[in-house]
């Protein structure tokens, strides 16, 4: 399935939720990200919403050396991108109840 405007607004929330379990690199993210379903993920989509985030000061980067070539740039959560994590995830519960009661009662009256 192609990218869409909703996925691309809920792939902030899911950025903000993996790099809230563990400081990461861009590339280690986008891995996480294809290993969690999203199979058509690229940097073209990860890196410059990183780049957003550090910008909004949700996330900090840290360059640390890397042993496997050049340095990489590790990405942790701020505060303040606890603080949007938590509101994405009241959103998606909100939002998913009600699409989902919706879903499952197309053949029935409101």
């Amino acid at each position: 399935m192609k990218q869409t405007q909703l996925l691309k607004g809920v792939l902030e929330g899911c950025v903000l939720a993996i790099i809230k379990e563990k400081t990461i690199y861009g590339y280690e993210l986008v891995q996480a990200l294809r290993e969690a379903g999203f199979t058509d993920m690229v940097g073209g989509t990860v890196y410059p919403l990183l780049q957003k985030l550090e910008k909004q000061e949700a996330i900090v980067g840290m360059v640390k050396d890397s042993p496997d070539g050049p340095n990489r740039k590790y990405y942790s959560l701020t505060s303040l991108g606890e603080e949007r994590l938590l509101e994405f995830q009241e959103q998606w519960d909100y939002l998913t109840t009600h699409v989902d009661q919706i879903l499952t009662n197309t053949n029935k009256e409101f």
